[in-house]
Parts: structure tokens; C-alpha cells; sequence
């Protein structure tokens, strides 16, 4: 089976923000769509073990900006590589303002936000699925939204380490890591993204 078929899926990317009892924090996820127009919902998907999705799920509130393809990587490595249970993702950060609703939305390299409050969740093992009313929205440009398969193909860097030839090796399918080694122990956690041995794809080189 090519995992890699689920990367044509043709997702855009999102920065989710959301806060609770004054904590701010936000993540990268690949996973929105409006779901009913009458009345205006859409619903989201998060990993259970991002933080942003404690906040979603005690506050039933979040902002979802919506990445262009003028978003650095930058963008990604602040929200995606470092969790919010161990670092104030907004602290001294600027491109961010408040909504109406009180929680940050991202201004650089987006090109709208909207601002939902939660119907319903529904627990799908890895991830939760939150559907949610739309209260706000606005266009922030009109810079094309970024899909997951331009973000592999144009923003994400290409992997700068010179692995030895002939040698096996396992890479990080979030951000290029290499590991050298026969076998990836199963606890390993990528020292660049944070993301977990089942991310990397074994290659001979």
C-alpha cells in the first residue's frame, strides 16, 4: 500500500487557535470544510494529543485561519513543531490580532479567518471532529490558499543533511529529518518537528 495516495487528497492548511481561562495556543491542521451553508457550518478535525484541542473542546470556541501560499515555513515550524502545553506560542509573536470573540487569528500568510462556535464533537479514535456554527468571518487577501500538496512541493525545505551511501535510512515525512540505521526504534521522536516513528518512511540510499 503507497501512503503517499493520501497526499493528493486536495486538503488546504489552517492555523486553529483557540484559548481557555486566559491560556492562548494554536496548531497546524489540514482538515476544514464547510459542511451546510443554511445555516453556515464547518467542521474540523484535530489530533487528540495537540493542546489546541483541550482549549477547543473546554472553551466549544476557535478561530481557523486559513494559510495562503504566501505563508513561510515559518509559519508551520512556530504552530506545528513545538506543542502549546510547553511554550506560549503567541508570546512577542506579531502577525496575530483578535477577533470579536476574543481569540488570535493569524494575519500573515492567510488570506481569511472565521470564527465558529462548537455544536457538536464526535470522538474518531486519533482525532476529534468538532462541528461548529459560523459567527464571524472575513477575507484577509487574495493570495491562492495553500494545499497540503503545495506546501510539500513549496514551502516545506528539502532535507540538508548528506545521508552516507549505502546506507539505510529513515526519513521524517513532516519535515525531512533523516535518521541512519537499520531500524527506527518505536519510541524515537523526530529532535526537529516532534513527530513520532510512525512519520518517517524507511529508504535506501
Amino acid at each position: 500500500m503507497d501512503k503517499k495516495a493520501m497526499y493528493k487528497f486536495s486538503y488546504g492548511l489552517f492555523v486553529l487557535t483557540s484559548a481557555f481561562e486566559g491560556k492562548d495556543s494554536g496548531c497546524i491542521i489540514n482538515t476544514g470544510i464547510q459542511v451546510t451553508s443554511d445555516p453556515n457550518r464547518i467542521s474540523i478535525a484535530v489530533n487528540k494529543a495537540n493542546f489546541t484541542r483541550e482549549l477547543v473542546e473546554k472553551s466549544g470556541r476557535f478561530n481557523l485561519s486559513i494559510l495562503s501560499e504566501s505563508a513561510g515555513f515559518e509559519v508551520f515550524r512556530h504552530f506545528g513543531f513545538q506543542s502549546g502545553r510547553d511554550a506560549d506560542k503567541f508570546a512577542a509573536y506579531p502577525d496575530c490580532r483578535r477577533s470579536a470573540n476574543g481569540l488570535y487569528y493569524i494575519t500573515a500568510g492567510t488570506n481569511a479567518y472565521i470564527s465558529a462556535t462548537v455544536e457538536q464533537s464526535v470522538d474518531l479514535g486519533s482525532h476529534m471532529l468538532f462541528i461548529a456554527i459560523v459567527d464571524d468571518m472575513e477575507v484577509l487577501s487574495q493570495d491562492p490558499s495553500a494545499t497540503y500538496a503545495y506546501y510539500q512541493n513549496e514551502i516545506k525545505p528539502k532535507p540538508v543533511q548528506q545521508p552516507s551511501a549505502g546506507k539505510t535510512v529513515w526519513q521524517c515525512t513532516v519535515c525531512g529529518y533523516i535518521y541512519e540505521g537499520e531500524e527506527l526504534p518505536a519510541d524515537f521522536v523526530c529532535p526537529l518537528c516532534k513527530h513520532p516513528a510512525s512519520d518517517f518512511e524507511k529508504k535506501s540510499i
